[in-house]
């Protein structure tokens, strides 16, 4: 901000002005360190309580260098505190107005419910896509963090109705439950299954018995980070290799992804088969796993396994294979 900018340089000036003073009045007229000092303050500040001693000519000459420089530079610095605080105002306002009309555009979005170490690594995940997403959280100390990757958040209880409706919830796409303790997140998800049926929702819990109550109240999912770190920390002893690869596969800095692809009704993949459709050939990109609406996922699909509507593709390759293949998927015959 500019006005900072310039806060900081009347500052610095200023300082320097009180040292020169100081070190002025100690050489020119002997004077004490402490009694320069307080000369320049009094002088500076228009105080007037006349001269500690007696000055010479050169010395009032030098004093009244102090006082025209100073009286501009402390005029100087209490303009450049009141436009630095109304720039940050209407910053404030300009920006929360911008955010909340933002958030009243959304649509097929996720909600974030908590701004915790869960809550956004969800949102750093969400934002390399980029998918559109909102955050909530009753504590804006956590917000912070947000604020600074400019993410959009709202400041609230996500327990509220009102809350949830602020934050697009009749047109979201997914909500995550990641509040701190199970019990919030069972209120949450109780509170948004109401406000929206069709919502996909997926909570974190942190006690075991807790992932039945958060179904129980209507998540479609339950993910528990503490026995997913202890059962990586297993898997990394006993099959490193394979905890490697995935690394690689999900690390989108690497030309190497898995992603989700579905097909659309009328695509032009529906009723051929794998080997017809030459994915791996022309695409370079290999088909891990299929997944039906109405059967289990299959996984190291066969050449002469049929494409359906719906069907979801759980694909590897690079991004630019799993772009064309997400075009394939969506264009129809």
């Amino acid at each position: 901000m500019r006005a900072l900018l310039n806060l900081r340089i009347v500052a610095v000036a200023l300082l320097a002005l009180v040292l020169i003073g100081v070190a002025g009045f100690h050489f020119i007229e002997g004077w004490t360190w402490f009694e320069g000092f307080y000369m320049v303050l009094t002088t500076i500040t228009t105080i007037g309580y006349g001269e500690i001693h007696p000055l010479s000519h050169v010395g009032r000459l030098f004093n009244s260098f102090i006082i025209v420089t100073g009286v501009g530079l402390v005029l100087l610095l209490t303009g450049g505190a009141a436009q630095a605080l109304l720039e940050f105002e209407l910053q404030s306002v300009f920006g929360r107005r911008r955010m909340e009309r933002d958030i009243s555009r959304l649509s097929g979005h996720y909600i974030i419910c908590g701004a915790g170490r869960v809550g956004r690594s969800v949102a750093r995940e969400l934002a390399r896509r980029p998918l559109p997403f909102v955050v909530i959280e009753v504590d804006e100390a956590k917000l912070k963090h947000c604020s600074e990757e400019g993410w959009l958040m709202l400041v609230g209880d996500a327990t509220h109705e009102s809350v949830l409706r602020q934050a697009r919830i009749e047109t979201a796409k997914g909500l995550v439950a990641a509040a701190t303790t199970d019990a919030i997140n069972i209120y949450v998800i109780l509170t948004a299954r109401g406000l929206n049926p069709k919502l996909k929702i997926i909570a974190r819990a942190s006690e075991e018995d807790a992932g039945k109550h958060l179904l129980t109240a209507g998540a479609d999912s339950v993910v528990m980070p503490y026995s997913f770190a202890g059962y990586r920390i297993a898997q990394t002893f006993m099959r490193p290799h394979v905890v490697d690869f995935f690394d690689t596969a999900m690390n989108q800095h690497l030309p190497l992804e898995i992603e989700e692809v579905q097909v659309q009704s009328g695509s032009r993949m529906i009723g051929k088969t794998l080997e017809a459709l030459r994915i791996r050939q022309e695409l370079g990109v290999i088909v891990l796993a299929i997944k039906s609406e109405a059967a289990e996922m299959r996984f190291n699909p066969a050449p002469d396994d049929t494409i359906h509507s719906g069907d979801h593709l759980i694909a590897m390759g690079d991004p630019n294979g799993l772009q064309k293949l997400e075009r394939m998927a969506a264009e129809r015959a």
